[in-house]
Order: structure tokens, then sequence, then C-alpha cells
């Protein structure tokens, strides 16, 4: 299963960071860009970026129904159907502390030279953030969904102690996003430990879902507005 999907997205990751650590430029003068362009012209760039998005919904699908063989209520098992007003409120309370800190952990190693440049989108078109929005929404769906609800419940088949549980879906997190360089990766693991975390103690996908659409809805929105006002902030955005 992660071969089809987050797996295969983490070789290729460690492949860009090694790649990148032994370029003449190195790592501080390397950039990786959030949701580029698939087409010079508008209508192709759409239908592009609109299929590319919809089709990563399918590993979600295909994890629920491989569950749904063994267990009669997937969704419910995951904590993911009917969503409860404490999970709005837990998802808030984990954005904020990941997301806070995230930020910060990147300026630092953005000025340390240990993390790439990440270069936000362009808004050079009106349907470019409600594609960027459900391109959060995917996100948020594959990388819960699969590393902490399916991961871990596999995990517990095969009698797994919850900290190699941990550590295995925390580094597999880190290692997908090791194209953003050192702050990534670290980065990246802690929030792989917070939300294995999370869901070990609520029993719920549900408000990691939501802090994890909330992180990625600022990253890749907010953070580009955010850039485009702080541009000239120490070269740092």
């Amino acid at each position: 299963m992660l071969l089809l999907s987050l797996g295969a997205s983490a070789i290729y990751s460690v492949l860009n960071l090694l790649q990148t650590l032994t370029s003449k430029l190195g790592l501080a003068s390397s950039s990786a860009n959030l949701n580029p362009s698939e087409s010079a012209a508008a209508l192709w760039d759409f239908i592009y970026r609109l299929i590319g998005t919809s089709l990563g919904f399918m590993p979600v699908i295909l994890v629920l129904y491989l569950l749904a063989q063994k267990y009669p209520a997937p969704q419910k098992l995951l904590g993911l159907w009917k969503p409860i007003k404490s999970d709005w409120l837990r998802g808030s309370m984990v954005f904020a502390c990941i997301g806070i800190p995230g930020l910060g952990l990147y300026l630092t190693a953005r000025a340390l030279g240990l993390a790439a440049k990440i270069v936000p989108g362009e808004f050079q078109y009106w349907w470019i953030i409600p594609l960027l929005l459900l391109s959060a929404l995917k996100a948020a769906a594959l990388e819960e969904v699969i590393m902490i609800g399916y991961l871990f419940k596999k995990f517990d088949e095969l009698g797994f102690s919850f900290r190699k549980q941990q550590l295995i879906s925390a580094s597999i997190r880190a290692a997908y996003h090791a194209y953003q360089g050192f702050a990534g990766l670290l980065g990246n693991f802690i929030m792989g430990l917070v939300f294995g975390w999370a869901y070990r103690r609520w029993g719920r996908v549900a408000p990691l879902l939501f802090a994890h659409f909330l992180l990625d809805a600022f990253s890749f929105v907010g953070y580009a507005l955010l850039a485009k006002q702080l541009a000239t902030f120490v070269g740092l955005f």
C-alpha cells in the first residue's frame, strides 16, 4: 500500500534531497515549489490540477476498501464518520501547536542554510485558491488516513509496540518531506510523533484530518500571501 502512495513519495523525496546536497548550489540555494503550474494554458492547467488532485484521493478509498474486508465500518473504526464538536477544537489546538513552531523552525533552518527555500504558487486565476484548498484536503486525507489510521491498525494486528508504530510512521512522514531540507525532515518527524500520540489518546482521525487541512491550507494559500508581503524580510521567504 505504501509503495503505491506515500512510500513511493518518500523514496523520490529522499533522492531529491541527496541530489540537492551533492549539487554545486547546495541546499541553502535550492528551492521547492509549492503547487507549480501544470501548463502555460489556463484551461489545461486547471484540468491537470483538478485531475491530479482528484486522483490523489484514490489511495484513501483503497485503504478504506481494504479495511472494509475485515471490519464492517472502517469510517467509524478510524473515527472519520460524523465529526463531533471536540474534533474541531482538538484539531485547532493541534494546528496551533504544530503550525507556529513549524514556521519558526523553517525560518531558523533557512537562516542556517539547512532548508530549501519554499516558493509559493501564484494566484493568477480565480480558481487557484479553491483547487489549492482541495489539494490541502487531499493531502490531509492521504497522510492521516494512511499514515495514522490504516498503518496503526495494521501495526496493532502485527503486534508492534506503540513506540515502534510511532517511530516507523513518523520516519516515513519525515522522509516524504525530505525535499524541503532538514527542517522538513525534523519538523514532520515531530509532527508524526504528535499526531500518533493524539490518535492513540483520542482514537479518532478526524481531529488530525482537520489540523492537517488547516496546516496545508496555510502553507498553500496563507504562506503565499504572507511571503509576498514579507518578500524582503532578510531573504528568508
